[in-house]
């Protein structure tokens, strides 16, 4: 079957448009020996005639506005109100997908939303998720994008439907322009099958290309974790060998820390090797610090000769390749690192025990066995998304707060919109509900939210 994939320019509601653009896209259904083959379609109607001189927008753009993100907190009613009480402190939780009301028509929701990104850029928010039947692996995931200038109307950008999985959507801005990046995965609900990363671009303010497979360093099964652009250097963070996730084989897990200038060529971000780590560490995330050095944490899923759990690690100003990395026994799924003042935090996933911990030591059991003895036993209990602090010193992590969460929930998002205030996104199962394992959970329901956490 050959699905027709149409990706078309921004509509805002009440804006007349006097041209046209769209962009057509046939995809033939996924292989697992051969990449898709593509056949890209471009038509565009009611451009102004070659004698006037070329705008630098197609007609079809709606009205530009040179917004900085502070509008946000000018057109969202009480979005940067002043915090009470202790610091930190979270504002009210806002329900944004599912919303009928605000968001586009061509946005259908399912039942599960979860994988996003959000980013600023040429004065709107975008805010890219994935939306089908359940949490796992399924051929009608959809992953939508769409756009706002202040969190109350939204409107419509692009969709991918691929008739098998997309997740990990990942936005990079790279020399003014914004690129977006997805993993894409295989449609059975029992098994993790990377199939690599597909790269779109934003061009002329209003129209997406098509997908374009991309294989930096060479990784046919590479998955995009973070991109962040930081003095004017465009950061890519993801991982290669993910294929052995969930399985007996139990092969090394490459991650790549790369450069790009252009958003599809990728080069080491440091030197000539772009791989930081090498085991059981996949989902990375990492943030400079004031004196030049890296503090990163990973999700050590797989295990190694570390344990299992997290690595949380740093690199020194000079030698940032060079990553030295402490155990934790902890899993901060979905890792989200960000800076504020000299401060560092991240967002993860909380397992709610007594310890927290995913390493059981089990140390008289194979590396494959305890690898499923403490997958089978986190699956079993439920689950918060949550603030902590990382120390860069001592490579240590401390529980902060919890963002409103339960059940299925951590895949966070971040922005600055305040020198105190930090807006998240992310997605959970109902917290007013009655707890549910995460194993349970994923099976259900689940949303994406917005809080804004205040920090000292």
């Amino acid at each position: 079957m050959v699905p027709l994939i149409v990706m078309s320019p921004r509509g805002a509601r009440g804006i007349k448009h006097s041209s046209r653009i769209q962009l057509v896209r046939r995809v033939t259904a996924p292989s697992t020996s051969t990449s898709a083959a593509l056949t890209f379609v471009a038509a565009l109607t009611g451009c102004s005639s070659s004698d006037e001189a070329p705008s630098p927008y197609p007609p079809a753009c709606y009205a530009r506005e040179d917004l900085t993100i502070e509008v946000l907190c000018e057109r969202t009613p009480g979005l940067c109100g002043a915090a009470t009480g202790a610091l930190p402190s979270l504002g009210p939780s806002v329900t944004v997908v599912p919303d009928k009301g605000a968001l586009p028509t061509e946005v259908v929701s399912q039942a599960a939303h979860n994988n996003l990104d959000i980013a600023w850029h040429g004065g709107r928010l975008y805010f890219a998720f994935r939306t089908a039947p359940s949490h796992f692996a399924s051929w009608q995931t959809v992953l939508y994008v769409v756009s706002t200038t202040d969190q109350k109307r939204w409107t419509y950008e692009t969709q991918v439907a691929l008739e098998t999985d997309v997740r990990e959507p990942r936005f990079l801005e790279v020399n003014g322009e914004l690129h977006l990046y997805f993993a894409v995965l295989g449609d059975n609900p029992l098994a993790f099958k990377p199939q690599g990363m597909r790269g779109m671009k934003l061009v002329h303010g209003c129209v997406w290309t098509a997908p374009e497979e991309l294989r930096p360093m060479g990784e046919t099964d590479f998955i995009p974790w973070r991109g962040r652009t930081v003095d004017g250097t465009s950061y890519l963070i993801g991982y290669g060998g993910g294929a052995s996730s969930y399985d007996a084989s139990g092969g090394a897990i490459r991650v790549h820390w790369l450069k790009t200038s252009d958003g599809v060529t990728f080069d080491p971000a440091i030197g000539s090797d772009s791989m930081v780590l090498e085991g059981g560490a996949s989902e990375v995330d990492w943030a400079f610090l004031p004196d030049g050095g890296r503090v990163a944490v990973g999700r050590n899923e797989e295990g190694d000769d570390d344990g299992f759990g997290s690595k949380i690690c740093r690199a020194e100003a000079g030698a940032l390749e060079h990553w030295t990395c402490r155990h934790d026994p902890k899993k901060y799924d979905s890792p989200l690192v960000f800076r504020h003042g000299d401060d560092v935090y991240l967002v993860g996933r909380r397992n709610v025990t007594e310890t927290g911990n995913f390493d059981l030591m089990q140390s008289g059991k194979t590396l494959l066995e305890q690898r499923l003895a403490y997958q089978l036993a986190y699956w079993q209990t439920p689950k918060r998304c949550s603030l902590w602090q990382l120390e860069p010193n001592a490579l240590t992590v401390s529980f902060v707060l919890d963002l409103p969460s339960a059940g299925d929930t951590c895949f966070a998002s971040e922005l600055a919109i305040s020198p105190t205030q930090h807006l998240l996104y992310n997605y959970t199962s109902d917290p007013n509900l009655p707890d549910l394992s995460w194993n349970d959970a994923q099976h259900g329901p689940t949303r994406i939210d917005r809080v804004v956490v205040t920090l000292p």
